[in-house]
């Protein structure tokens, strides 16, 4: 089997560093098609993994000894086993897994690793948890743990949010763990129960335009949009009984117990009720391979993020009502916290490049920034390329 690119490129790169022959894996990054800002809200999410990934190449040492590359950074890192804390850098994400592991339980001995991959940093696409699934796919393939996929998923997280020290959701390492090449996910975040819905894009790209903006408003605004859901739950909870989250409350219940009270919280809580029903409308609509329809819905969720959630800015605006009226464009919105990053947009085929240079220009003119466009397909998740 031929390796990719990147897979010969850590295996040449560890065997000019370490003795004796490694393994490699590679786990990839992810797009989200729809459902934003649901997920601290026990909503559903819809995440694909894509062809941009971060490999590895790992082998056992005899000591107690951790010796990281990256090709990425040119750098290399060295730790033990047995002295395992968190650093500012790129290693952190790889040393919180092993911690995480440690402290289930598991006996590691030392091991060298290479890293490299093409999932862009800061784009949204969730670089972080690729490199922390790939570490932890490739320690229990090394080490014959016999960790299962779930688990598998809760340490990297746990990784991200006690070493990085980032109290991210599941959905990044949930994907990364478990993709489906020509798939989503449909992750209930209540419950943690998943079910593949088929994402057949033939002739169809998913184009990603990165803003190359990131406001400092996300991490404050993101925490105010905790609190403002959390408001409107209370004030339903005063008049309903049984209601935990917006996943409990209806339309119908914000419109007579929160909008009466404070319309902007009616107006977040109205996004994301709205947002789980449009991602079941869009899961309905893949069943029956109707890009078009699931398109419309991610325009429709952009506008709910931009004018009710307010999370969006001037250049995720731009970049979306920029295609809007294309025909080659079957869907487009902001994905991610907001306030920057990427939009997701689903392209035809034939027209990707003439959309990029269109929309490279206006870009330019409108915004005066310059934009990075990275072009996606659906891929399988983490997996074990070469032993």
């Amino acid at each position: 089997m031929k390796l990719p690119a990147i897979a010969t490129s850590v295996l040449i790169t560890y065997t000019e560093n370490f003795d004796g022959d490694p393994i490699i894996v590679r786990s990839p990054g992810r797009v989200n098609i729809i459902g934003e800002h649901t997920d601290y809200n026990e909503g559903f999410v819809l995440p694909a993994a894509i062809d941009k990934a971060t490999f590895i190449a790992i082998g056992k040492r005899e000591d107690g000894t951790i010796k990281l590359v990256s090709k990425d950074y040119h750098e290399s890192y060295e730790a033990s086993v047995s002295v395992l804390k968190p650093v500012k850098s790129w290693p952190t994400y790889i040393l919180g897994v092993v911690d995480q592991l440690i402290k289930r339980g598991h006996k590691l001995r030392g091991f060298n690793l290479v890293i490299q991959g093409d999932v862009p940093i800061g784009a949204g696409l969730s670089s972080s948890a690729s490199v922390e699934c790939a570490t932890a796919f490739a320690l229990n393939e090394l080490f014959q743990l016999h960790i299962t996929p779930l688990e598998l998923i809760d340490i990297a997280q746990k990784a991200e949010h006690l070493f990085a020290g980032v109290l991210c959701g599941v959905m990044d390492q949930f994907i990364s763990i478990l993709g489906k090449k020509d798939h989503v996910i449909k992750l209930d975040c209540r419950s943690m129960k998943y079910e593949y819905e088929p994402l057949v894009l033939k002739g169809i790209k998913i184009v990603l335009f990165n803003t190359n903006v990131k406001h400092s408003l996300a991490s404050s605004e993101y925490n105010t949009r905790r609190h403002e859901c959390n408001e409107g739950v209370a004030l339903v909870k005063q008049k309903v009984e049984g209601i935990n989250s917006l996943r409990d409350v209806t339309l119908q219940q914000l419109k007579q117990y929160v909008d009466p009270v404070n319309k902007k919280i009616y107006a977040r809580c109205k996004y994301v009720v709205e947002e789980n029903i449009r991602l079941q409308q869009v899961c309905e609509a893949l069943k029956k391979g109707n890009i078009s329809s699931a398109g419309n819905e991610m325009f429709a969720a952009h506008d709910g993020l931009s004018k009710e959630y307010e999370v969006s800015c001037k250049e995720l605006d731009f970049l979306v009502d920029h295609v809007r009226n294309i025909p080659q464009v079957l869907g487009a919105r902001m994905m991610g916290g907001g306030f920057g990053g990427c939009t997701i947009n689903l392209v035809k085929e034939e027209f990707v490049d003439e959309l990029i240079v269109k929309t490279d220009r206006a870009y330019a003119q409108n915004m005066g920034k310059q934009l990075t466009t990275y072009i996606a397909s659906t891929e399988d998740g983490a997996s074990l390329i070469y032993q």
